[in-house]
């Protein structure tokens, strides 16, 4: 097995806690903006915000205009209002994954090559890199949004290899959707470690399997070492 030389990181729910910032977020909206007295209700409301995000995967608009029909404003806003709301508050709840920082720095002490691979506008992904700090420990950022193709598009990983010029199988990616980011660089023989978070591994997805699992980032370490250090087991 080729020895590894360089690290893709996916940024949400890798990176970034996303679960941690949007329901911080929806608590703060339902605070803010709602006609609820009762903690129950509130509570209640806050998983459904959870569960109709989809993990972010869904549309925006879409997401923001059932909010609309749906929930008990104090003062109803339109989708122009809703969407500035969210983008002045969502980000101010945001947080690194745990062990974060920990794990960064051990894959640069290993010599390690990092890398960024993110879906998502270009604007809101650049701004939650350089809000958490991220952007200097990493010699490359690809978001799909500056590029107009998106994970699992083989293309984009492409375009990742070539820029920290290392071949796939001397490449690893770490990230927690099975499809965007395990299996789909898995086609171009990229190593993938999945970081278990929401997201179970669809059975009828074939081929692509994780190389290592884990639960938590301060696990990358322990992942990789032997594969950098020169004493390199199949």
């Amino acid at each position: 097995m080729e020895q590894i030389k360089a690290v893709l990181f996916d940024l949400d729910n890798t990176l970034m806690d996303r679960d941690w910032t949007f329901r911080r977020f929806a608590e703060q909206l339902v605070r803010e903006c709602l006609r609820v007295s009762e903690p129950e209700e509130q509570q209640a409301i806050v998983e459904y915000m959870i569960e109709s995000d989809a993990d972010g995967y869904r549309p925006k608009e879409g997401f923001f205009r059932e909010l609309i029909d749906k929930l008990p404003w104090a003062s109803k806003p339109d989708l122009t209002e809703l969407k500035a709301y969210y983008d002045r508050n969502y980000m101010s709840h945001a947080r690194v994954m745990n062990h974060t920082e920990e794990a960064l720095k051990a894959c640069k002490a290993l010599g390690l090559k990092l890398g960024i691979i993110t879906n998502g506008f270009s604007h809101l992904q650049h701004g939650k890199i350089d809000r958490l700090a991220l952007r200097g420990h990493f010699d490359e950022i690809i978001v799909s949004g500056d590029l107009g193709i998106k994970k699992p598009d083989e293309r984009i990983y492409r375009i990742a290899l070539d820029r920290l010029g290392t071949p796939s199988e001397e490449t690893v990616i770490i990230g927690d959707h099975p499809v965007n980011d395990i299996w789909g660089a898995a086609q171009v023989g990229i190593r993938g470690i999945w970081l278990l978070r929401k997201h179970a591994w669809p059975e009828d997805l074939e081929g692509g399997k994780p190389w290592r699992t884990i639960r938590e980032l301060n696990e990358v370490e322990p992942s990789l070492k032997e594969f950098v250090s020169g004493c390199v087991a199949n």
